[in-house]
This record gives C-alpha cells, structure tokens and sequence, in this order.
C-alpha cells in the first residue's frame, strides 16, 4: 500500500493524532500548503503548482525539494494537481491535509467532491484540518469510528441517500431515506460504538475533533 500525504493550502493544526496518521506516508505539497512541512516536521518529495501564493519566506528559498511548475492560467488546481502527481507514483491512499478553511471555499467544496471521487476509484481518500476531518462513506460498506464520546459529527449527503444506519449516536438512523438538501443528518454526537451503513447515494462523514487542549 503506498499512502501520501498532500499538504494542501487550509488549515491545519499539529496533534499526535495526525503525527500518527501521516508518519511514513509519501508527502507531497501543493503551492502554499508548503508552509505546512515546518508545522508537521515533513520533508516533500514533490512542491508542484503555480507558486502564485507561496508564503513570504519560502519565495525563492533553496529547500531542496523537486519542484514542478505550471503556468497561472491553467485548468486544474494545485491541489488537483497534488493528487494527480500522487496517482501517478502509485498512491493507494491520499490524505488531504490543509483540506478545510482558507480563503477559497471554492477549493474547500472541490476537495470534498475529490475524495467523494477518489473513493470511487477505490482510493483511499480523507480530509484533515487536524481539528476536523472527513471520510467518503462508500455504499454498502460498514464504517466503524474510533471517536470519543462527545464528539461531534455531521454526514453531508451530495445526493439522495438511501439505507442509511447510524449506530452509537446520541441521534441513531435505521435504514432511513434522506432527500437531498435535507438537514437530517447535521450535527449529531457520538454515543458508543459509532457505526455508520449508507446503501446508495454519496456522502461524507465530517466529525469535529476533540483534541488535547479543546474547550
């Protein structure tokens, strides 16, 4: 299995939990997520992108990482960029870190629809801020969360969603139907053993990290 990091251009807090999840993953960086290779201690092997919002300090700096230009007016987004570079050196699982915040919500949306499709290709896909994170829900898997009691989680449907279950929440669902647009499935909090089953449609599960220090 052959697992990558992205350091993408949002937010990103530094915890143990994603030190754990990124150790020994591939790291490349997408334009200005490369300010996050000092905050996590990481070293790409890989900064593509147009460089057009490269942090102050890093602009020109001899890091001594591969770099791999494109022109400003191009059709695909530094991270997009990021994932296909990843693609390319075999990646299996991709993490999408620095997926949430930012200045763009634009990006933001597009990164959600990015790994609803890696997931349909059968990579594995997941967002991180560090403080949040979201998984594509794939239909007809069963998804089993290792998460806190307290935690606070919300599943965004980007279609109709049929059969979905949710066990070990305050709010649990047996098999139910969620039109699209419908607010259902908002802001629900864990309670146990969290599984989630979602038959048809798609989805991603987005839960609200409670890290050390967290009021």
């Amino acid at each position: 299995m052959s697992r990558f990091t992205l350091l993408l251009g949002g937010d990103l807090t530094r915890t143990p939990a994603l030190d754990a999840e990124i150790a020994g993953s591939r790291i490349i960086a997408a334009d200005s997520g490369m300010r996050h290779a000092a905050l996590l201690g990481v070293k790409p092997e890989l900064w593509v992108g147009d460089f057009d919002s490269v942090p102050d300090g890093l602009e020109g700096a001899d890091l001594d990482v591969a770099r791999r230009a494109f022109p400003a007016e191009k059709d695909m987004t530094d991270g997009e960029i990021a994932i296909a570079a990843a693609l390319e050196a075999g990646a299996t699982s991709i993490l999408l870190a620095g997926a949430f915040g930012g200045d763009r919500a634009d990006h933001m949306f597009l990164h959600f629809a990015q790994v609803l499709q890696l997931s349909e290709r059968g990579i594995a896909a997941k967002l991180t801020s560090g403080d949040q994170e979201g998984v594509p829900l794939v239909p007809g898997r069963c998804h089993s969360f290792d998460l806190v009691n307290g935690t606070l989680f919300s599943i965004l449907g980007f279609s109709k969603l049929s059969g979905l279950s949710v066990e070990g929440a305050r709010w649990p669902l047996d098999s139910v139907e969620v039109p699209f647009g419908s607010s259902l499935t908002l802001s629900n909090v864990v309670d146990g053993n969290l599984m989630i089953r979602l038959m048809d449609g798609r989805a991603l599960f987005m839960a609200h990290l409670q890290n050390d220090g967290d009021g």
